[in-house]
């Protein structure tokens, strides 16, 4: 890869059948941990099928998007430098975003689903873009 800024971590799709032969571990020793100072992140995208996102809190210069099916997307509270975006299907979002709800542009999309967001709110310097099929939405927004 030629940006040595960038890790890409990818599940192995080409299996051969004696790739199945043997045992499953258990479901809590088949989890992806990874720590990073969050001093170094500009952007950060994280995507998943069949396995919840899980994020503490974090701070970014840029950008964070989620995006989860089957799964859920949990957070503490995140600050972003301009634009955060949250996509599940068939799980929940939830957590805080650093900032006040007048700080953010909110885009908004829920099917079969609560929210306690808007569909829409032009004002705000920064963007919050969520879309949720089958499953809510509940965010905070945060002074600290």
């Amino acid at each position: 890869m030629s940006d040595k800024n960038v890790l890409t971590m990818v599940s192995a799709s080409n299996k051969e059948w004696t790739d199945y032969i043997g045992g499953k571990p258990p479901v809590e020793d088949r989890k992806i941990l990874l720590q990073i100072p969050d001093a170094l992140l500009e952007n950060l995208t994280l995507s998943t099928t069949n396995e919840n996102i899980t994020l503490s809190a974090l701070a970014v210069s840029g950008s964070i998007n989620l995006s989860s099916t089957e799964g859920n997307i949990t957070f503490g509270n995140l600050d972003v430098g301009n634009a955060l975006t949250l996509r599940a299907k068939n799980g929940d979002i939830s957590g805080g975003i650093v900032g006040s709800y007048d700080d953010f542009s909110i885009q908004s999309e829920i099917k079969k689903g609560e929210s306690n967001l808007p569909d829409n709110k032009d004002s705000g310097e920064k963007a919050l873009n969520v879309s949720n099929n089958n499953g809510n939405i509940n965010i905070e927004f945060v002074n600290e």
